[in-house]
């Protein structure tokens, strides 16, 4: 039996009927990758496939639209009027085919869970793009605010190997501990050998590498970009002459930010930066006159050269610091429209930029294997140590929980953020989503058709709740039963992956 030849849903989600197999050949259009198991793992997967309660379970998969690593729950829940404590409707797990709910994990990392992770960006994708170009209650006015597409890089702590021709210069030039300061090779991805792209973002010599402020600098990175904000706020204030407190009464600045690992394992932070007018009670109004995308790059540009962060040392065997952005700073313009300016970029091109940051991980583009990123773990260990032990005699030190962010290099901020007023929140969107589900079953249901673009204001909109749900659930766990059951949603996703990317492609020919 060719398991590659079992068909997924295209759109992610599963329907047992279409898991088949064609023994005379058929078409393999839509056809699971899982050529590539194990034999153990491709026994626990035809094991699946012929089990009685094989429907049951891609009922369950479907309902969580192939998440790889589900939560397993078992109990009931009740939904009750609020006003009278009537119970309107009850549901038990008991009922359940499999007597277990699987629920989305929920994951926003495509190393994680490739299909959670693709449903955040797209809920991302959203988020952004409202902000750009208006929609989803966002005004369609906002597309006409100024808008920059800002990347606040991190400094350097030390030369290390670059993307094209690295360091090139006097190969006799050394450092002081006797390694060239300079390397010329061209670095490209896809080469391999010992000077190919796996040398990317690794230190030229790692003993000049400063470590311990490449950690300080990542754990204060959130304090620096609040900093920056006030500076931004602070020159606009001064450019349209008014009080920095007084500025809310004449423009705001809103912005959408995902952080972003370098390859040397330093976070940098890429934002969506829009001027809009005053606060006002009915939502978003138009920026003063006067105020261009071009003026608005020149503030974010100083702001972004001139903040800085004083902090102290993590114990008194250390040297307090004064943290700043890299030079390394890109600020662009962004059109709600195709420019005419190659430099410009589209709301497309950006909502797409950051939603894909957004689902990376700490270590996708740093070499897990490398020295430099055991440098950098085994650095936090030490100044995670020295913190406790002056945390004894120093309650207020700030870096009594530096061990607890190991997993994320140091760096304790949200991978994702906006400012209040930028648009829609994630909250919203899912609410959205989850109501637009049950519509839709009502309208399969009773045969009604369903218009859900001209009830999008609706869906959105921010109800007042008239009904409780009290639920009495336990814990089961995480994931599916065994790895022939996680081979086949992290293949069905990886399929359902592919035909977007087909159906994208066709759209653009």
């Amino acid at each position: 039996m060719d398991l590659s030849q079992l068909e997924a849903d295209p759109a992610g989600d599963l329907d047992h009927d279409r898991w088949r197999h064609d023994e005379q050949g058929g078409s393999d259009r839509g056809a699971l990758q899982l050529d590539h198991l194990s034999p153990e793992v491709a026994r626990l997967v035809v094991a699946r496939l012929v089990s009685k309660d094989f429907g049951a379970w891609t009922e369950a998969l479907a309902r969580v639209g192939n998440c790889v690593r589900p939560v397993r729950l078992r109990g009931t829940s009740e939904r009750v009027d609020a006003a009278t404590g009537e119970v309107l409707s009850s549901f038990s797990s008991a009922d359940h085919p499999l007597g277990v709910v699987h629920v989305r994990c929920g994951d926003r990392r495509a190393s994680e869970c490739p299909s959670c992770s693709r449903l955040y960006a797209a809920d991302m994708f959203h988020l952004i793009r409202a902000g750009v170009t208006g929609g989803k209650t966002v005004p369609e006015t906002v597309a006409d605010h100024p808008l920059l597409f800002a990347t606040l890089t991190a400094p350097s702590f030390g030369r290390v190997h670059t993307s094209g021709r690295c360091h090139p210069g006097d190969s006799a030039r050394r450092c002081p501990h006797g390694r060239p300061v300079h390397c010329g090779v061209v670095h490209a991805e896809g080469v391999e050998g010992p000077r190919s792209a796996g040398l990317l973002g690794q230190p030229l010599c790692a003993d000049c590498y400063d470590y311990a402020s490449h950690v300080v600098w990542q754990w204060f990175a959130p304090d620096l970009w609040r900093r920056f904000t006030i500076a931004l706020h602070r020159s606009l204030a001064h450019h349209l002459g008014v009080p920095a407190s007084g500025l809310a009464e004449v423009a705001t600045v809103q912005y959408a930010k995902v952080a972003e690992f370098q390859r040397r394992g330093a976070v940098h932070f890429h934002a969506l930066i829009r001027l809009d007018g005053p606060r006002t009670p009915g939502g978003i109004s138009d920026p003063p006159e006067g105020v261009t995308a071009e003026l608005l790059a020149g503030l974010v540009t100083e702001a972004a050269s001139t903040v800085q962060l004083h902090v102290p040392g993590v114990d008194d065997a250390d040297v307090p610091r004064r943290l700043v952005f890299g030079r390394q700073l890109d600020v662009r313009v962004v059109r709600s429209h195709r420019p005419d300016d190659d430099q410009a970029l589209t709301a497309a091109q950006v909502a797409g930029y950051l939603a894909k940051y957004s689902t990376k991980s700490a270590t996708d583009d740093v070499a897990t294997t490398s020295a430099h990123l055991r440098r950098l773990q085994t650095t936090i260990a030490d100044l995670d140590l020295r913190a406790q032990v002056a945390s004894l005699s120093d309650s207020s030190s700030p870096y009594r929980l530096l061990g607890h962010w190991g997993r994320m290099l140091g760096f304790r901020g949200h991978f994702a953020t906006k400012s209040r007023r930028y648009s829609v929140t994630l909250g919203q969107l899912r609410r959205a989503r989850q109501r637009a589900q049950a519509r839709i079953a009502a309208s399969r249901a009773t045969g009604t058709p369903l218009d859900l673009a001209s009830l999008e204001a609706d869906l959105l909109a921010d109800e007042e709740e008239t009904t409780l749900v009290v639920g009495r659930w336990c814990y089961l766990g995480s994931g599916w039963a065994d790895d022939g059951e996680t081979a086949l949603p992290t293949a069905a996703a990886a399929r359902a992956r592919e035909y977007a990317q087909e159906r994208a492609r066709s759209r653009r020919r």
